[in-house]
């Protein structure tokens, strides 16, 4: 009942002001309808009818009007004559005064008024001048009212109201265009829908907690803190955690992003983040949560080419002052998310500002089961699915990338006509998202065919017989997106990487190029994804982890970030090509080392390859047909309990 008395008042129209300029409106035209025309007249006739009746004493008297237009009042004795019948005026309102019977123009006066003495009937003669008061006002101020029809009208779209447009919002320009969630505002999103992320929830359910219940930490002398930092590589569920902070919590909550600071006009991003910071006093105890932040919380100071006056600067200065100044209030709570750190100016970073700085990292196996468990809930799964299988196929995958995964599933699944969806379906989900669309109409001629084929099979052999290389899960050599052919691998997820470990993926991902070498003696420009990857993987050894013997314990990364932004490098010429000869010799000795491999496995990597290009994709099975069980098997490292390192995480490139 409540719900139809709500929506009742809804359909109701609204009060407007504009109702009462046209009440007024009508009212004046009624005044000037009524006024100059509030009966209609008996008839009108002509000048030679007229001065028949005056002959005969039928005219009381004659009205001259203005000079133009003569009113002809008939005598008593006349109205009652047959052929003045209908002569009576008939009125809308009712008149004190006498209206008269026949109008008529009379030309010109000098004539009209001979006439008269002509037939001796002057004397029934009067003039009279009328001024239509109303008509005279409304047609004087008629163009005001226009005019100032035109400017409420113009106002009213340039300050954002009814119509919007172009040219909207320019006296709001510097409002702030943050969007309010509170009691009012229904967000669906929970904590509950935030799978994984343990740590990262736990901070931010915290930051809920502070608003609700204050003074369960400030009895104890604390305070709360200022803002929180949610960093993370893209797609890891930043702006989800702030979803469910919005819904979850009972307090306003402000949300916008970076860009929306950022204006050509000057001063507009500064006026913009007083005018968020005041609403949000205002509300107190609120939240403001700022996404991509990076927009305008770069380090200040490094663009020489933005002139004196940085518009992103006075942002930021702007926010630095809001967030920690003389006028800060500790009701308000920051939240911000980016996946650039790296870039932000230190001032931005630093404790009273934003204390809490919440990583948010990629899910491991474990978290992935759990994010898949959020996002199968709406899908027709089939009966006895594997989520343990399915988290252990995703390895690298964020939150966003298994999202995409359900969905891709579910839209093959449907595509099939199948009733649910099921383990093969999100297979191909994977390798769709992965490797790209299959194109099995791609025209390839039978030597292409047979070198793609020698060339994963040169991976997957390698792969095999390295200690350390990720076990293979199926190779294929349908071609997919840019590819012509694929390898899957099922890596183990390490927290740190041994040199060997390095060095055997790197033999691994060359495999290809060294099956070619082996089998045909030529080499192609297939292998130019494996040759990056491995460029990459040997340059971070060399100059990121000081894993060479040469160059010795030294690193060239800075994770700051600042690096970026000079124009020299930080070593000198000599160790640059000490540099580049360490790195061509690291790839150059794995190269040798998997032809080596291949020539010993030469019939197996025929025989695989020919399998292959008979079923053109393989599995694990057909590998251990092959070679027998791989020697290095051992329990998967998802399967491991994960322990604490004290160590610093190193970061894998």
């Amino acid at each position: 009942m409540a719900n139809d008395k709500k929506k009742i008042k809804e359909k109701k129209p609204k009060f407007s002001p504009y109702w009462i300029y046209g009440i007024v409106l009508a009212i004046f035209l009624g005044f000037q309808l009524f006024s100059s025309g509030s009966y209609q007249d008996g008839g009108t006739i002509t000048p030679a009818e007229f001065f028949k009746y005056a002959e005969d004493d039928d005219i009381d008297k004659v009205e001259i009007i203005n000079r133009r237009i003569a009113q002809v009042y008939l005598t008593k004795d006349a109205e009652a004559k047959e052929i003045h019948r209908k002569s009576k005026p008939k009125t809308f309102i009712p008149s004190a005064t006498k209206l008269p019977n026949y109008t008529f123009e009379i030309g010109d006066l000098q004539n009209f008024e001979n006439d008269l003495k002509s037939i001796g009937k002057y004397d029934i003669l009067s003039l009279n001048t009328k001024e239509n008061v109303w008509g005279d006002f409304l047609i004087g101020i008629l163009p005001f009212i226009l005019l100032i029809g035109v400017w409420i009208f113009i106002m009213r779209r340039m300050s954002g109201g009814a119509g919007g447009g172009a040219g909207g919002q320019i006296f709001n320009i510097g409002k702030s265009k943050a969007k309010l969630f509170d009691q009012n505002t229904e967000v669906k999103t929970s904590f509950k829908d935030v799978a994984g992320l343990e740590g990262a929830k736990e901070e931010v359910q915290e930051i809920v907690d502070f608003l609700k219940f204050p003074e369960k930490y400030t009895t104890l002398g604390g305070k709360i803190p200022k803002g929180a930092l949610l960093v993370g590589p893209p797609g890891t569920g930043k702006t989800l955690l702030a979803k469910a902070v919005a819904g979850e919590a009972k307090v306003p909550f402000f949300s916008l992003s970076g860009s929306d600071f950022v204006e050509m006009f000057v001063g507009v991003g500064a006026s913009r983040v007083r005018d968020l910071f005041k609403q949000a006093k205002e509300k107190s105890p609120s939240i403001i949560f700022i996404d991509e932040i990076d927009a305008i919380g770069r380090a200040r100071g490094k663009n020489a080419m933005s002139g004196s006056n940085d518009e992103r600067e006075n942002t930021l200065n702007q926010l630095l002052t809001e967030m920690d100044g003389f006028g800060t209030n500790t009701n308000v709570i920051v939240l911000a998310a980016t996946n650039r750190a790296d870039i932000l100016d230190k001032a931005l970073m630093r404790a009273g500002r934003f204390d809490r700085q919440i990583f948010v990292d990629l899910p491991d196996v474990r978290e992935r089961k759990e994010i898949f468990e959020v996002h199968l809930r709406p899908l027709k799964k089939a009966k006895g699915l594997d989520l343990d299988f399915l988290s252990k196929q995703t390895p690298g995958f964020s939150g966003a990338d298994i999202a995409n995964v359900c969905n891709e599933a579910a839209l093959i699944a449907a595509r099939n006509g199948k009733k649910a969806v099921d383990k093969q379906d999100f297979l191909d989900a994977v390798d769709r998202i992965i490797g790209g669309l299959e194109k099995k109409n791609k025209i390839i001629t039978p030597s292409e065919k047979r070198a793609v084929a020698f060339h994963e099979a040169g991976h997957a052999v390698t792969s095999w017989m390295l200690e350390h290389a990720a076990p293979l899960v199926k190779v294929t050599i349908v071609p997919r997106g840019r590819s012509l052919g694929a390898a899957w691998y099922l890596p183990e997820e390490r927290l740190i990487v041994r040199p060997e470990q390095m060095l055997d993926e790197m033999c691994a991902a060359l495999g290809g190029r060294a099956a070619e070498k082996v089998i045909f003696d030529k080499i192609s420009t297939g292998a130019l994804s494996d040759l990056e990857k491995v460029t990459k993987q040997a340059r971070a050894m060399v100059t990121v982890y000081g894993l060479s013997d040469k160059i010795g314990n030294l690193t060239y990364y800075d994770s700051s970030g600042q690096s970026e932004y000079g124009f020299t490098k930080p070593y000198s010429e000599e160790t640059a090509e000490l540099i580049d000869k360490e790195i061509s010799a690291i790839i150059e000795k794995q190269y040798q080392r998997a032809i080596k491999l291949l020539e010993a496995n030469k019939d197996k990597l025929t025989e695989l390859a020919e399998v292959l290009l008979e079923k053109e994709v393989i599995f694990k099975d057909n590998l251990e047909k092959i070679f027998g069980k791989r020697p290095f098997e051992k329990e998967s490292s998802a399967e491991i309990k994960k322990e604490e390192n004290t160590e610093e995480e190193e970061e894998e490139e």
